[in-house]
């Protein structure tokens, strides 16, 4: 199997232009691409863009999640319009030179309350990875099934690809510890992007001009340093069977990953509350 994992390399860098040039081959030669003259879909769902509406669709969703960083939809589409040409197949390729991202992509699991039982996995001990994963998920008041079905990636492995990586995305936020506020997620989508290079998780960085200057300071300081470091070192991320290691010590799992656990946001942001609170009694006894 290992002989045919070094065959295999090279080949992929190949197959990801030739994959492109095809695309584009075909559509414009047996078939002129037009808003009024579309291409069938590649899989259930698919909507074949120009590339006008393409530019149109990121530029679009990119200045709508910067202003509302909770519309994952926007998010989702901003993903998927700024990650071809060349990221997402840099992502697949990724996956191929590794033997689990290839059976991976053989297998093609998903992650979602079908796949995934949420009460078993509440019922693993504190410090496994599955159980650090509900946990979240409980304490985040979110589930497996808040992930958007991708549309806008012409290549059908490619959209797999970005499905895999969007419905991972709370394994991340369970193993770093990093929560649902905008602070946690500028932190996370820059590890993300250290690590995969996927554009979006990158432009998503700008929202750190939204944050409070206090929440602004400490990411440049803390956070940032620490996703980048992390994010550039250890393994990529899209490469983990997240499925097969819930059982697993997240500590240890961590480890091996390369991955250090970064400063507790949520306990700091929870004593920054108190102190306020603190300071705020203390003036008004003063009056």
């Amino acid at each position: 199997m290992e002989v045919a994992s070094s065959r295999i390399r090279p080949a992929t860098r190949t197959a990801s232009k030739v994959c492109a040039a095809c695309t584009s081959s075909s559509t414009s030669s047996s078939r002129p691409f037009s808003a009024l003259n579309r291409p069938p879909p590649s899989y259930p769902g698919h909507v074949p863009l120009t590339r006008v509406e393409r530019a149109g669709l990121a530029v679009g969703s990119g200045v709508m999640s910067l202003l509302n960083p909770y519309r994952h939809d926007l998010i989702a589409a901003l993903g998927e319009a700024t990650a071809t040409p060349y990221f997402i197949y840099r992502l697949r390729d990724a996956m191929l030179s590794d033997p689990t991202g290839r059976r991976i992509l053989r297998l093609r699991p998903r992650i979602s309350s079908n796949t995934l039982s949420v009460e078993k996995l509440r019922q693993l001990p504190a410090n496994t990875v599955g159980r650090a994963y509900v946990d979240w998920l409980d304490r985040e008041g979110v589930s497996p099934d808040t992930r958007s079905q991708v549309r806008y990636i012409d290549d059908e492995e490619c959209a797999y690809v970005m499905q895999r990586y969007r419905e991972c995305h709370d394994f991340y936020h369970a193993v770093t510890g990093l929560p649902i506020v905008r602070e946690g997620e500028v932190a996370l989508k820059a590890f993300e992007f250290a690590n995969t290079l996927i554009p979006m998780t990158g432009l998503s960085m700008l929202a750190v001009a939204t944050l409070k200057p206090s929440e602004r300071s400490r990411f440049w300081s803390t956070y940032f340093p620490w996703a980048v470091r992390n994010g550039v070192r250890s393994r990529e991320v899209i490469n983990v069977f997240w499925e097969e290691e819930l059982e697993r010590d997240v500590g240890e799992l961590r480890a091996e990953l390369g991955i250090e656990r970064p400063p507790d946001l949520r306990e700091i942001r929870q004593r920054e509350r108190e102190e306020r609170k603190r300071q705020k009694e203390m003036q008004n006894q003063g009056r």
